[in-house]
This record gives structure tokens, C-alpha cells and sequence, in this order.
């Protein structure tokens, strides 16, 4: 009877694991179709020639961030909407601050225990540094940059 309850156990706690594993590879397809597709409006619009990164920033709009390289060689992010409604923009790397630079600006201004991610994102017809991070008080924390300029657009504290 013993040896009933413990292979019943071990089966449900299987099965419970590879049902949440499932569902987790499940939820991330959108996102990766989403940034394929992206990818391949940015080559296509001959916007990069290269890519070597995107991700997906959702604020007021979502866009695909794409990044690489043009024609020239120059690096660039290209920012395509979700919406066919808005129009793709883009903007070269050098023109801005690094992701490097706005961690730092992040890092200078905040106690800072963590950064969890940065993106460049598309706000308000120009480009800016989405920097999240977790305080000391291990409280969770958005902050935007401008791209161009590093100054401080908006702050969400202590969430």
C-alpha cells in the first residue's frame, strides 16, 4: 500500500511538471513569433542589414525593438509597431546614450541591488531606456531615459 501512495505521489508531481513546463514553453511562443516576424520587416524594409537582437517593449504602444547593423555598418535599433496604424522608426546607436551609460545613470541616482532588465523602447515620437531594477528594500522599479539626451523622463518607485 505504501509503495501505492509513493508511485501516485511521484506520478501527479510528474505530471504536474511537465503540464507547467507545457504551459510555459506555450506562453512564450507568441512572443518569439512576434519578434521573428519583426526581425524579418526590418530586413525586408531594408532598415538593417544584420540582426543581432529584439525584444518586445509594451508600454502606451508595443513595438519589437530590432537591433543591428545597416547597410553602412552603423548600428541601429529599429522599432517596429504592432499596430500597422503607427509608422517604424529608428534611430542610430551613436545618436543615444549605450545601455551601459543609462544602467550607470540609473545606478548613480538609486540604490540599486539589481537590475532585472533595460530595453530601448518607442515613447512619445522618440526613443528611451526602460531600466527595471529592485531597490535594497527589494522593492521593484521602472525608470525611463531619453535615448538622445539621458535625461530622466518618468519614474514608477517602489512598487
Amino acid at each position: 500500500m505504501k509503495k501505492w501512495v509513493i508511485f501516485i505521489s511521484v506520478f501527479i508531481l510528474s505530471l504536474s511538471l511537465c503540464i507547467s513546463l507545457f504551459v510555459l514553453w506555450k506562453a512564450g511562443q507568441p512572443f518569439k513569433s512576434a519578434k521573428q516576424d519583426a526581425e524579418q520587416v526590418a530586413i525586408s524594409e531594408k532598415k538593417l542589414s544584420e540582426v543581432t537582437d529584439s525584444q518586445v517593449y509594451s508600454s502606451s504602444n508595443t513595438y519589437i525593438t530590432v537591433l543591428g547593423k545597416d547597410e553602412n555598418g552603423e548600428e541601429k535599433a529599429v522599432f517596429i509597431p504592432s499596430s500597422q496604424k503607427l509608422k517604424i522608426q529608428e534611430v542610430l546607436m551613436k545618436d543615444g546614450i549605450s545601455k551601459k551609460e543609462a544602467i550607470k545613470a540609473v545606478e548613480d541616482e538609486f540604490e540599486v541591488k539589481e537590475v532585472l532588465h533595460s530595453k530601448l523602447g518607442w515613447e512619445q515620437k522618440q526613443a528611451v531606456w526602460e531600466i527595471t531594477f529592485l531597490n535594497e528594500n527589494d522593492k521593484l522599479n521602472y525608470v525611463y531615459l531619453f535615448f538622445d539626451n539621458g535625461k530622466w523622463w518618468k519614474r514608477i518607485l517602489n512598487l
